[in-house]
Formats: structure tokens, C-alpha cells, sequence
């Protein structure tokens, strides 16, 4: 597979152009170009012979929108085509304050998470860097019509996959959004979810990173989270928090804890008295999520009032918490489901 156009840094493309005898300054011209949505045969300062050594040498169709299916609410969410003809899914969700794009690190997963759809088939193949980037651009194209400008405000990496299980293509993806010379989003204006891929949480921090991490926890007892999480047998929940304080410490960014609901599961006083404890120590938020239903597991949906009564015990322990907004439930918007159905998994 060759490499694609969008996973090249503004460097990358300065040192090919050297190489094929061609003038350095070009590189700003088909980096800015591609970042701002256009195709290889779009952008017109670059002459005619050095676009088609480019289509000779690297993948320029890196994604297009196969469907598009619109909430009752506003949210959106599209299924991508890939190049090699994988789909894949992500959502953009309205906000006061802007749009956020949930974008996909894998095609599937297979971390086994049993409330979540993405993992069902295991992991297909991860994303390059140019197909993470490559949704961002391509939503951003669509919502700007004819004009040029940043729509997209905030990305979260909380599609289909694992991020930390993809580590490298999704640290130069974090570079390139990030990069002043493309759509320029700030890594506070990321969000990036894992189900507690100790060492890569850690190496993230090391590394210079300052997104906003956010853990899947949903629930404080090892015994139990092993149960729906087979992480949790690789990596104790001990071991994540530390490396959650690890992250604090190092990049000063409070850590966001995702805790689904699961009636009679998680949902005690004490599951709340425990999770008091573990947070102790750490500037963190929870964020309690109404679970969709999701037809190939054995979940169902939990509701609101079950949400709000957790809320209610965690705010008496004087935890910050809230119940994160449900977008797009009659539309399949729970990471996986469109792109299951549309391939005709059961």
C-alpha cells in the first residue's frame, strides 16, 4: 500500500521534492493545499508533471463520504470509504461553543470491550495518520461549501478502535492536525480515549502530548471491569490510575473518567464511595454516559433517571461529574453500530 498524501509532514514533502529535483518552496503549496481539503489535481500553482509524479508515487484518494445519516437532534454521522475499500464511521456533534468531529483510529478493534459494537469483528487493520487527518478535512470541506475556514473546533478520538493501540500513526496525526501550516487545532481542542493502555498513557506524556486523556473506567473493581473490559486483566485498575496521575503530573491537564451506567452493575453507593477513593489525589472529572443499546451484546439501554441518581451520589462525595449529553441514539451513534449494519454484521 503506498503511502498516502495526507500522512506526509510539511518536512516529508520538502525532502521528496529534493529528491526529484524539484524546488522546496512547493512543499508549503501542496501541504496547505491538501489541508485545506483540495485534492492532488486541485491545486493550481504546482505544474501538471510534478502532480502526476505524485499520483504515481503516493495514494492520493485517501477518503471519501460513502453515506451520511442525520439525528432528529442535528448530530451527523457518516460512513467512509477508504482507498483498499474499508469503511469506516465517525460523528459530528453541534455544540454552543462549536463542532466536534468523533473520528476512528481503527477499522474495528480488538480490545473487547463488551459494550462496545467496534470490537465485535476484532481489529481489520489500524488507520494511517492521513486517514485519521483525512475525516477531520474532508467533514470540514463539507460544512465550509465554497468558502475556506476552520469549522471543526474540537476532535475527539473516540470512533471505531483503540487509539493507544495505534500509537504511532496517532501521534503524527496529533502532530499534523496540530501543525500551524494545516487546520491548526490545538491539542486542548482534543480529546483522546482509551480503555487504559498503561505504558502508551504514560509514553503520551513523555512524549510532549497535552491532550485531554479520557479513560474508560466504568467501574471500580477489577473483578468486576475484567468482566466487560479484558484489558483489565493486563492492566489493574491500580496501574491506571497511577499512570493517569503520571499524565497530570507531567502535562497539568486534568484526566476525564467515562463511566457507563450498567444497572445493578455499577451503579451503588459504594461503587460511588470507591470511586471517591480512586480519584483522590488527581484533578479529574466524571463523565456518566447513558449506555445505547447495542443489539450484539447483552447491554441494554440504561436511562436517564438511573444517570442522574449516580450523579446525585457522586456530587455528595464532592466529585465533579456530570451525565454527558446523548446525541444521535436514533441514528446508530454509538461507536461501530452504522458501519456493522451497513456491512450486514449480526
Amino acid at each position: 500500500m503506498k503511502t498516502d498524501v495526507l500522512s506526509i509532514s510539511l518536512n516529508k514533502w520538502q525532502e521528496y521534492l529534493l529528491s526529484i529535483n524539484e524546488p522546496k518552496f512547493r512543499a508549503k503549496q501542496i501541504y496547505g493545499a491538501l489541508h485545506s481539503s483540495k485534492n492532488i489535481d486541485e491545486i493550481t500553482n504546482i505544474p501538471n508533471s510534478l502532480k502526476n509524479k505524485i499520483k504515481e508515487n503516493f495514494e492520493t484518494d485517501v477518503i471519501k463520504i460513502e453515506k451520511e445519516l442525520i439525528s432528529k437532534d442535528g448530530t451527523r454521522k457518516f460512513l467512509y470509504r477508504l482507498c483498499d475499500n474499508n469503511i469506516i464511521e465517525g460523528v459530528l456533534m453541534k455544540y454552543e461553543y462549536g463542532n466536534t468531529l468523533c473520528v476512528s483510529t481503527q477499522i474495528g478493534c480488538r480490545m473487547g470491550c463488551e459494550f462496545c459494537a467496534s470490537t465485535k469483528s476484532g481489529l481489520v487493520r489500524n488507520l494511517t495518520a492521513g486517514e485519521i487527518l483525512g475525516q477531520v478535512l474532508i467533514i470540514n470541506k463539507l460544512l465550509n461549501g465554497n468558502r475556506e475556514k476552520r469549522q471543526i473546533t474540537n476532535v475527539v478520538l473516540m470512533g471505531s478502535g483503540e487509539p493507544l493501540d495505534n500509537y504511532d500513526n496517532v501521534c503524527l496525526f496529533l502532530k499534523l492536525i496540530n501543525d500551524e501550516n494545516g487546520i491548526n487545532i490545538s491539542e486542548r481542542n482534543i480529546s483522546l480515549s482509551t480503555c487504559g493502555i498503561v505504558p502508551n498513557i504514560i509514553k503520551l506524556a513523555d512524549d510532549g502530548f497535552t491532550v485531554t486523556l479520557t479513560i474508560s473506567l466504568h467501574n471500580t473493581l477489577d473483578s468486576e471491569r475484567e468482566k466487560f473490559m479484558p484489558i483489565t486483566k493486563k492492566y489493574k485498575i491500580d496501574e491506571i490510575m497511577k499512570a493517569a496521575k503520571y499524565y497530570f503530573n507531567k502535562t497539568g491537564r486534568r484526566v476525564i473518567f467515562e463511566y457507563s451506567i450498567i444497572t445493578g452493575v455499577n451503579d451503588k453507593k459504594e461503587d460511588a464511595v470507591r470511586l471517591k477513593e480512586l480519584l483522590k489525589g488527581l484533578s479529574s472529572h466524571v463523565n456518566i454516559i447513558v449506555l445505547n443499546e447495542i443489539k450484539e451484546k447483552k447491554f441494554n439501554k440504561t436511562t436517564k433517571k438511573e444517570a442522574y441518581k449516580f450523579l446525585g451520589m457522586l456530587e455528595e462525595l464532592n466529585v465533579s461529574v456530570s451525565v454527558r449529553r446523548q446525541m444521535g441514539a436514533d441514528i446508530n451513534g454509538a461507536c461501530g453500530q452504522l458501519r456493522r449494519d451497513y456491512l450486514g454484521g449480526n
